[in-house]
């Protein structure tokens, strides 16, 4: 029987990445005020990284025309504001209608002008045209400025906003926020977790037990 090859991994792009988020990791860590420590709320299917300990709270907001439950965490730090909301969508066919509504309001907020938009990428998500970052230059009520940096994506019927805003928002500790989000379901996890079990079935080798690879 024929064993299919598989195209070897593009080790160059995967460690470009890697060291985009080092150094922007590197950079962010230089500010005192930040203090980066990562999440898993309970029920929200998703690792999260945070600057500061965010506070959670619960509303109903109407999204796409629609009422919604929706959860947020948030916290503020250094000058700006880490956020990051999700809710439910009963519709599978409403998703991409509700993540471009939501952005829209999303620059309607701050009176805002976006810039490009950019594919958003989380390890383990749904695939949707409409997951994407946009860089936001805006003003507040008062009338001052505010920068903003938000990205909306999608991981079954649950669709997820994260966003970092402030009147001079640290471009380093943004791209640290957007960057650091994954599902604890993605396949990387997953195989994380059987080399882990792997590695501990090699540990036990001397007291009897044969190491034996992943099942």
């Amino acid at each position: 029987m024929s064993r299919r090859i598989s195209e070897p991994p593009d080790w160059t792009a995967r460690a470009a990445r890697v060291a985009t988020c080092a150094l922007a990791l590197s950079a962010a860590a230089c500010s005192p005020a930040l203090n980066w420590r990562t999440f898993v709320p309970e029920d929200s299917g998703l690792s999260m990284t945070f600057p500061c300990r965010p506070d959670r709270q619960a509303r109903a907001v109407m999204l796409a025309g629609a009422s919604v439950h929706m959860e947020m965490l948030a916290c503020s730090a250094a000058g700006a504001t880490y956020a990051v909301s999700f809710a439910d969508v009963a519709d599978p066919a409403r998703i991409a209608t509700l993540l471009s509504e939501w952005r829209s309001a999303a620059v309607a907020n701050v009176q805002g002008a976006a810039g490009p938009l950019a594919p958003m990428q989380v390890a383990g998500m749904t695939p949707n045209d409409q997951a994407v970052r946009v860089s936001i230059e805006g003003k507040l009520p008062d009338g001052a400025g505010v920068q903003e940096r938000a990205a909306f994506f999608v991981h079954g019927l649950r669709v997820y906003s994260a966003s970092a805003i402030g009147a001079k928002l640290d471009p380093a500790a943004a791209e640290v926020f957007l960057a650091a989000w994954r599902f604890r379901t993605e396949p990387a996890a997953r195989e994380t977790r059987r080399c882990v079990v792997f590695v501990l079935r090699a540990q036990w080798q001397d007291g009897g037990l044969a190491a034996s690879g992943p099942n």
